[in-house]
């Protein structure tokens, strides 16, 4: 492991708040979408993917050009394969998905679940995916980070950007546990509090923006750009597997 291990916190339930069939199926042969985030921009607010996608189909983002080997400055995301969540409450399974692959062909959202321990009410903690990630990758890369304090205190705050830019320069995607309330919300999330994972694969140095790949499928937004000030105040008092 790269970085210190830190301390394990008491988990706290959490669901996602899709409203999904709760046997919703893929299609036996999902049409393979690929976009590029070069076609759009990196601003807050920004949509890379977005419409109608359903469960099941993949939809592949190239990375940016040249990968971490960029200028000082420059935007950088990851190579993923995206998939709206096939249920109500696999927001975890499917946003650990697009992180594994990032590095490898990744298990199905239903593998996943199973590996999560994943119920009707959702993935209970972060902890869960980060020991799910290393059990897929090999090796102990992913540490479980906690952000109790909310609003954050600027030593999360920096931790959280530290661990964005070093991960994603070196191909490891990151994913999130958020509590957004009604006010503080991403792209097309309906108007009340929900609990949900999802994945940042992405980031630009100078808007301080990151990429997020929501496999909640809210308002029809699946891939899109928020300020980092956002996502900071989106985790707590939950955390991030990094």
């Amino acid at each position: 492991m790269r970085k210190k291990p830190v301390s394990t916190a008491i988990a706290v339930a959490t669901a996602c708040a899709l409203v999904f069939p709760a046997a919703a199926q893929a299609a036996s042969a999902p049409q393979a979408l690929s976009v590029s985030v070069l076609a759009h921009g990196t601003k807050s607010g920004t949509s890379v993917v977005s419409g109608e996608i359903k469960p099941g189909t993949e939809v592949h983002v190239d990375a940016s050009p040249a990968g971490a080997a960029q200028p000082n400055g420059s935007p950088r995301w990851l190579n993923i394969d995206y998939q709206v969540q096939e249920t109500g409450y696999w927001c975890a399974p499917a946003a650990t998905r697009i992180a594994l692959s990032a590095r490898m062909a990744p298990p199905s959202q239903g593998d996943l679940a199973a590996q999560l321990g994943t119920t009707v009410d959702g993935t209970d903690w972060i902890g869960q995916v980060t020991g799910v990630l290393n059990n897929n990758l090999g090796g102990g890369w992913y540490e479980t980070k906690e952000m109790p304090s909310d609003p954050p205190t600027q030593e999360q705050r920096d931790r959280l950007w530290n661990d964005i830019v070093y991960d994603i320069d070196r191909n490891y995607p990151l994913v999130a546990n958020i509590v957004a309330p009604a006010g503080n919300h991403p792209p097309g999330y309906p108007d009340y509090t929900i609990y949900h994972y999802f994945t940042v694969f992405g980031y630009d140095p100078v808007d301080r923006t990151v990429t997020i790949a929501d496999p909640a499928n809210f308002g029809g937004n699946q891939i899109y750009w928020i300020s980092f000030d956002q996502l900071a105040s989106l985790i707590p008092p939950k955390g991030y597997a990094a």
